[in-house]
């Protein structure tokens, strides 16, 4: 056990490690500090998503698959669990100097394929959204400027292995199956090892911080916007009904009792839903409005982060017909029903 390391934690990934899984965990330029990347011993060599795109991520990543006995040259296959750069922007490099497969959710494909394009619409996206809530213009192109600057972070990728809900993903002496668990972002996706009573979560379920579930383009590409926090909800009600006695996730210790760290985020979401419930029984109010109030200066330099929050917490609302959402021209404002 490492020095400081907390003794559960520490059993945890030795669970972990016994079950062939081998924790790298890679720099990133993110608030959430470092990602998990889990180096999966079986046949092929099997690595779970790489780490952002950076010099600095790549030698820690080829430090740390040294330290276990191997290089990026042995990889035949990597297991990409979601859309974020933190999780892909290495992808392709590795996938170079491997020749490995890369398995993703196919729905996924072609955004990760044609990221710069992708990015560029989820950033007009975000900033047309943040306009109708009621972010200033002036903070929306600063915030468009501060994410242009992060897309450096990612890379595209050709999945070669395309993925479906509710498929196996069969690797040597074990079989996964797929599941596809959206909230967090669109393109989440689960891996369920039912023999090991294992899942590897990615970003689905964090021990330490809630999963923000952001509000982003539908994967197909259609009009309009998820209901993030609605699909996550309804997400992490499936989560908890799995057998799982372990829980490898995408940032942080592992999670060996899902259940009551959900019912945790459950009772969390109640008492969000109620206090952004009460702000607006006072008055109509703009999400940013709502925003404000709850983070105060946090709802400007985190506009999005925050609008997503309370957006989501607003959609189930509307769907309990407790409050209805009013359009003025281009502008939204929400109102007690």
């Amino acid at each position: 056990m490492a020095e400081g390391q907390d003794p559960a934690a520490a059993a945890a990934l030795e669970r972990a490690r016994e079950a062939g899984f081998v924790l790298l965990r890679i720099p990133t330029p993110f608030a959430v500090g470092r990602v998990n990347c889990w180096l999966v011993e079986t046949e092929p060599l099997t690595l779970i998503d790489t780490g952002p795109n950076s010099g600095k991520a790549l030698d820690e990543l080829e430090r740390q698959l040294a330290a276990a006995g191997h290089a990026i040259e042995d990889l035949g296959l990597i297991v990409i669990t979601h859309q974020h750069v933190d999780h892909t922007g290495l992808a392709e490099i590795v996938a170079e100097r491997s020749g490995a497969e890369v398995a993703a959710l196919g729905a996924a494909a072609r955004g990760l394929a044609n990221y710069a394009e992708d990015a560029e619409l989820e950033d007009r996206f975000a900033g047309e959204l943040m306009v109708r809530h009621g972010v200033p213009e002036d903070v929306v192109t600063a915030l468009q400027s501060v994410s242009r600057s992060f897309r450096a972070w990612g890379s595209h990728v050709t999945v070669t292995r395309s993925l479906a809900d509710g498929e196996l993903l069969e690797l040597g002496d074990r079989a996964w199956e797929v599941q596809h668990r959206p909230g967090h972002s669109p393109s989440d996706t689960l891996f369920w090892d039912a023999e090991r009573k294992l899942l590897v979560a990615g970003d689905h379920l964090l021990a330490h911080i809630s999963s923000n579930p952001l509000l982003a383009r539908p994967l197909d590409g259609s009009p309009g916007r998820t209901r993030s926090l609605i699909d996550y909800m309804d997400s992490l009600a499936r989560t908890r009904e799995l057998p799982a006695e372990l829980v490898l996730t995408g940032h942080g210790d592992p999670i060996t009792d899902h259940v009551a760290l959900i019912d945790a985020r459950f009772e969390m979401t109640a008492r969000r839903k109620e206090k952004i419930l009460g702000i607006v029984r006072e008055r109509p109010r703009s999400a940013h409005e709502i925003a404000l109030e709850i983070w105060g200066n946090v709802a400007v330099t985190q506009a999005f982060l925050t609008l997503s929050e309370v957006i989501g917490h607003l959609d189930l609302l509307v769907r309990e017909g407790a409050v209805r959402e009013l359009s003025e021209g281009e502008r939204s404002l929400y109102e007690a029903a």
